[in-house]
């Protein structure tokens, strides 16, 4: 235990960027409308993305190198290549930017939850300067360290408000295991596997690993790493789900809702158990956010640069503050979310088939490439991630 706890990181820091208050929002929705019935959906998104997110560590131990570093340098056509990376840079480093309001909100919502007395505003600030403290100090042990303590109190306080509701046992292994369609749940299902199987972890993961592991010895703790994590991740949405489906209602909306419907009926120890996990959430994803957006464009400008250097630190600094910005006005950046959501929805396939085949090229891995069952996995993959953007396109211009 001692070991693999030492050994644990880039995983969890993989799974603290899927669980943000999008994703806590999304699955109380999905909790109060459906019950226990999606649940498979986050079982499936759970596989989906352990086999991407191995694959994408894979590629950043044996090559060294960032995931859009290694896609520039095998796509031979100067074309091709620009057209790739910009599509790349501009969903994941404007996308980013976009979201990281809602990151920063959300956080700021749990602890406005917890310490009701204190105006709103300080609450933004407060957490835009934590991020940048950690992200500024420069030195992965200590993010890594940080992230992992906020992630299992996350992981802790969204799983103890489940416990504390009871749930139906033999309905949530069912909700698990049997796939259901209820009328109108098509979007959310697109949607709950759209919250964890995520583009922009791919290059975020591969570029984390390199500050971490650089042997293939390494090769079973990444993977030891990944599988808990993202369970544990899968787990902790899933928590969110059930504790949404003990209060039935329409008047709920997101978290903030449910926060309110739960005193009533199980007191204040469930409120502020939701408002520290959806605070953890919101400011886990507030760190790796704009950390992912200044891995991706290390990669595509190929700087080369480490995470002190000036350039590194002026992407992530972008992005931060204006989240902080937005989240302060309470303005909702919508144009430029609509962009990031069509962006990402044809983002997910293309990053999903390039790493596909990354990890088959003998030039990139060696012997360490797809084997024909990884290969049969991430075929079904791709073909659902297809399915994804698809459905995202659409629901934005829906939307539009």
């Amino acid at each position: 235990m001692i070991k693999w706890f030492k050994n644990m990181g880039p995983g969890v820091l993989i799974a603290a960027a899927f669980i943000g208050p999008g994703t806590v929002t999304l699955c109380t929705l999905a909790g109060v409308n459906y019950g226990y019935a999606l649940l498979w959906a986050l079982t499936l998104s759970i596989i989906a993305t352990i086999v991407l997110q191995e694959m994408a560590a894979r590629v950043g131990i044996i090559a060294q190198e960032g995931l859009a570093s290694i896609i520039k340098k095998q796509l031979k056509s100067p074309v091709l290549r620009k057209s790739v990376l910009t599509l790349i840079f501009s969903a994941i480093v404007i996308g980013n930017a976009a979201y990281e309001a809602g990151n920063i909100s959300g956080a700021s919502l749990g602890a406005s939850g917890i310490f009701k007395t204190l105006p709103f505003y300080v609450f933004p600030i407060s957490i835009g300067v934590i991020a940048f403290l950690l992200l500024y100090i420069g030195k992965y042990k200590i993010m890594e360290r940080s992230l992992v303590v906020l992630v299992l109190i996350m992981s802790s306080s969204f799983i103890a408000t489940a416990i504390i509701t009871k749930p139906d046992i033999s309905a949530f292994f069912n909700g698990m295991f049997v796939p259901q369609f209820p009328e109108g749940s098509l979007l959310t299902i697109v949607g709950l596997v759209g919250t964890t199987v995520v583009p922009y972890n791919l290059f975020l993961h591969a570029s984390l690993v390199k500050e971490k592991w650089n042997t293939p010895k390494d090769l079973k703790f990444a993977r030891i790493d990944t599988v808990i994590s993202i369970i544990l991740g899968g787990l902790v949405s899933m928590a969110i789900i059930v504790t949404a489906t003990s209060i039935q209602g329409t008047e709920i909306k997101n978290i903030a809702d449910l926060s309110k419907g739960l005193e009533p009926l199980y007191g204040d120890m469930a409120t502020y158990f939701l408002g520290i996990g959806l605070f953890a959430a919101g400011i886990t994803s507030a760190i790796t956010a704009p950390l992912a957006a200044a891995y991706v464009a290390n990669s595509c400008f190929g700087w080369n640069a480490n995470l002190k250097d000036l350039k590194f630190r002026m992407v992530w600094a972008v992005v931060l503050i204006l989240g902080v910005i937005f989240s302060l006005l309470k303005i909702s950046p919508i144009e430029i979310i609509k962009f990031a959501q069509v962006a990402n929805g044809i983002l997910l396939p293309v990053v999903a088939l390039f790493l596909l085949w990354v990890v088959n090229k003998t030039s990139v891995l060696g012997i360490y490439k797809n084997t024909t069952l990884q290969n049969i996995l991430s075929g079904i993959i791709i073909l659902i991630t297809l399915i994804l953007g698809f459905k995202s396109i659409l629901k934005v211009f829906e939307i539009l």
